[in-house]
């Protein structure tokens, strides 16, 4: 057989050698080398970066007090920007748990969820000044004399930002785990925490992945909000890109404020290059099908992990620990077989369990009227509701627009790698861009064009909230399984019948979530949108969010109560009678099973 082939008649083609073979070993060797030479660094300066950061975090407070502004020096941008980035990674750590600990609870616990899911979609709709007004005096309590009260204040006013869309997305993922998946998970008898690892998280964490990237753009959106904390006739101001923009937009400073968008952008493009892009391209191996994706994402950094040796180290080091997690955790049981409660029982406890809810909601509201009734009237809570019936006009129509526009585009970007690959850098940067940067120069366009800030307002606020409608379309659309897609082409489906028969029902329940998520962002992003102050020039919309917004400005607590309650009752009424049907009905229907 060694005679049969003449190799000199293929020139591209020729046996290899033991010299060829460790040729190949040895360029193996330099890469690995390589790989983990540039991993070590990179741990390293992140470790190095995070030293430095955490003692200016914990300054104590000088003799007058937390500043009330910061300096605009443009040499201070880089720094600024490290401070930032660190306060959205701790909010965004601290709402990935929250998500984990809340979804898993609402939805693994019927009686739970009856009260949690209600309770997620009040605290969605509360506004984050509604957040910090009520907190940043407990959080200078807890942390006496010293920055870090300012800065928790800080973090959690961007954890308020970020964790109610993750928690829907992770709570929505659990309740669409394919029955096959579940129903093997039982059968092995896997530890509620072995479950937990192996079938919760991997089904969730596409749409769970896009969710985070989604909830750092609302974290960027919130940023002036959150690092210019302005309560109770106050402020407080801490060193950050979004400080920086406030202060050089009340200087007219429209130069500094390019600079500041100029690192933002850079920011974000770090952020995208070095993690989101790595793991989208991992979070491909979690995609629920049979055939391998047409084109895989691809990620250099990615590239240079998997070369080097990080995995070994964290396999040798998450063993043990997941060995003793196992051990800890099987007090909490293992996911057996499905036992029907006996009825009798079951609903003895319902209704004890749901008289007990309406006894503490009777008592809230108690307390909430006389409060009303002992201080502002209810007359300006007459009041309060026309203005948010006026924002809700306009959180409506940025709704419905928005998914015309980026219901389609969701789609191609989802469903097609290449097109994702260089989509998803630009979607990056434009929805993590902190759009308020933006509003100096929209308020002199305003100016400029007379447009009224009325309906100028529902431009500011969509820049902030489309995304949500955007990412959640991509997440669904991208984990259409291949199988689902090869079937529509091998049955000759027009793009007519495949929209109709595939990809609509495929993304409804993604819609769905991003729709909620996206409509509480908006009467969120109300506060900052139907007011917007440029110098000395401000521009003002009727509306709830202005109501709000000047309510915890001046330290008026019984109009921030009212404001903050009657948009509580508009966003819950909405999503109990229009978001929820729809997402039930998505559940039934369209979930993969």
């Amino acid at each position: 057989m060694s005679n049969f082939f003449n190799y000199s008649s293929f020139p591209g083609i020729r046996p290899r050698s033991g010299a060829d073979t460790a040729d190949m070993s040895r360029s193996g060797a330099v890469r690995r080398i390589a790989a983990d030479v540039v991993v070590a660094a990179g741990v390293l300066a992140l470790f190095g970066v995070v030293a430095w950061l955490l003692p200016q975090i914990n300054e104590p407070i000088g003799p007058s007090g937390v500043p009330s502004t910061v300096s605009d020096d443009l040499h201070l941008l880089p720094y600024y920007a490290l401070r930032s980035v660190f306060r959205m990674f701790i909010a965004l750590f601290l709402s990935l748990v929250f998500s984990f600990i809340y979804g898993l609870a609402a939805a693994r616990c019927r009686r739970l969820r009856m009260v949690l899911i209600p309770l997620l979609d009040i605290l969605q709709s509360v506004p984050i000044l509604g957040f910090l007004s009520a907190t940043v005096t407990i959080w200078m309590v807890l942390f006496p004399g010293s920055i870090l009260g300012v800065e928790a204040a800080s973090i959690f006013a961007i954890f308020t930002s970020q964790a109610w869309n993750m928690t829907f997305s992770f709570y929505h993922s659990l309740l669409s785990e394919p029955q096959e998946l579940d129903e093997a998970a039982r059968s092995m008898q896997l530890t509620r925490w072995q479950r937990f690892w192996k079938l919760d998280v991997p089904n969730s964490m596409i749409p769970l992945l896009w969710n985070c990237m989604m909830s750092v753009g609302g974290g960027w959106f919130f940023l002036t909000a959150s690092e210019m904390i302005s309560v109770n006739n106050r402020t407080y101001a801490l060193p950050g890109l979004g400080s920086f923009v406030a202060v050089a937009s009340e200087h007219e400073q429209l130069g500094k404020v390019l600079w500041a968008i100029v690192t933002m952008v850079i920011v974000v493009l770090l952020i995208d290059v070095l993690l989101w892009k790595p793991l989208t391209a991992w979070a491909e191996k979690f995609r629920i099908t049979q055939n391998e994706s047409v084109q895989d994402k691809t990620s250099l950094v990615l590239s240079i992990l998997r070369r080097s040796g990080i995995s070994d180290a964290l396999a040798l080091v998450g063993r043990p620990i997941a060995d003793l997690m196992f051990w800890l955790t099987r007090p909490l049981g293992r996911t057996g077989a499905r036992w029907p409660a006996a009825g009798t029982r079951r609903r003895t406890l319902d209704i004890a369990f749901m008289a007990l809810m309406a006894v503490a909601c009777l008592a809230g509201l108690w307390m909430l009227v006389r409060f009303i009734s002992d201080g502002e009237g209810f007359a300006e809570v007459g009041h309060a509701m026309v203005l948010g019936l006026i924002t809700f006009m306009r959180v409506t129509l940025l709704t419905v627009v928005c998914s015309i526009i980026w219901v389609p585009i969701g789609v191609k970007i989802g469903m097609n790698p290449r097109i994702s690959r260089f989509a998803q850098p630009l979607v990056q940067v434009l929805a993590s861009f902190p759009s308020n940067f933006t509003f100096p120069f929209v308020t002199l366009w305003f100016i400029a064009w007379h447009i009224d800030i009325s309906w100028g307002s529902i431009l500011l606020m969509s820049l902030g909230t489309q995304w949500y409608i955007l990412f959640n379309v991509i997440a669904g659309a991208s984990a259409i399984p291949d199988d689902l897609r090869e079937a529509t082409r091998a049955f000759h489906l027009d793009t007519r019948q495949r929209w109709t028969k595939l990809i609509l029902p495929a993304v409804f329940g993604s819609w769905c979530t991003g729709g909620i998520t996206a409509a509480g962002g908006a009467w969120n992003a109300s506060i900052v949108s139907e007011i917007v102050t440029y110098g000395h020039t401000t521009l003002t919309a009727n509306g709830l969010g202005t109501y709000i917004a000047n309510a915890t400005a001046v330290g008026d607590t019984g109009k921030t109560i009212i404001g903050v309650a009657v948009m509580s009752v508009f966003v819950v009424g909405v999503n109990r009678l229009f978001w929820r049907p729809l997402q039930a009905y998505a559940e039934r229907r369209f979930s993969v099973a």
